[in-house]
């Protein structure tokens, strides 16, 4: 048998703590839940940008034969989240600076439409579903774990997803989030950045409530984004 790289087959060994499923849902063919599972693992961060995947280590893990996860390496290529790198194989994608500020950039404007149209819609029992997320949030600021306040954070931004409820905006902001996911984690790395968030989503909270939509658009669009300092700050922890 082919014997893999020891860092292939850590990034193989990350995907999940436990063995996935080769089974996917009713309806779906093994390759789209294979691309499915293998997705939600790089917009974790169990994957970073420059990981090689190892057709045959991954075949073995999910105990499905290397067909289905070529093809699988082959959808998550249409979505820009892995590279085909010929004899080298499927390696996640990374992406540099001047390309991540722009894609920022349509995020921003996204995750703003999403709010625009959130303040409009949403209800008074909306808060119940808000708060107690915000809270979460807000309780992980000391302890500095920045990978479950991340995580907790994704919650808030998927509450405002459902609450502008256009699905197909939600899909194509959901799509563009996972292709910067590891780039976002970094930026939630960043010194006072958890504080910043905080901030941030409770100007983006009290203008949604409000049925503002242009405050609650403002409000998101300058969130997301990488402005000022925070832009600076970023590129020099990219570099």
């Amino acid at each position: 048998m082919h014997k893999a790289s020891a860092s292939a087959q850590n990034d193989v060994i990350r995907l999940e703590e436990k063995r996935p499923s080769a089974s996917p849902p009713p309806g779906v063919t093994l390759a789209e839940g294979l691309r499915q599972q293998l997705e939600a693992a790089i917009a974790a961060g169990h994957l970073e940008p420059g990981s090689r995947l190892d057709e045959q280590e991954i075949a073995l893990r999910y105990g499905v034969s290397r067909t289905p996860v070529r093809e699988a390496f082959r959808l998550l290529a249409a979505s820009n989240l892995v590279e085909l790198r010929g004899r080298q194989g499927a390696v996640v994608r990374s992406i540099g600076a001047h390309a991540l500020i722009e894609m920022f950039q349509v995020m921003a404007e996204l995750e703003g439409l999403c709010a625009r149209l959130a303040a409009r819609r949403v209800p008074p029992t909306w808060r119940a579903t808000i708060e107690p997320i915000h809270q979460r949030l807000a309780d992980l600021v000391d302890g500095r774990d920045a990978d479950a306040f991340y995580d907790v954070n994704q919650e808030f931004h998927e509450a405002i997803y459902e609450a502008a409820r256009n699905a197909f905006l939600a899909d194509q902001t959901r799509r563009l989030r996972n292709q910067v996911a590891a780039y976002r984690r970094r930026v939630t790395r960043m010194p006072n950045r958890m504080s910043d968030t905080i901030r941030e989503h409770e100007a983006v909270m009290r203008a949604i409530l409000a049925h503002d939509p242009e405050g609650a658009h403002r409000a998101m669009r300058d969130h997301v984004a990488l402005l000022g300092d925070n832009l600076l700050d970023f590129l020099a922890a990219f570099e």
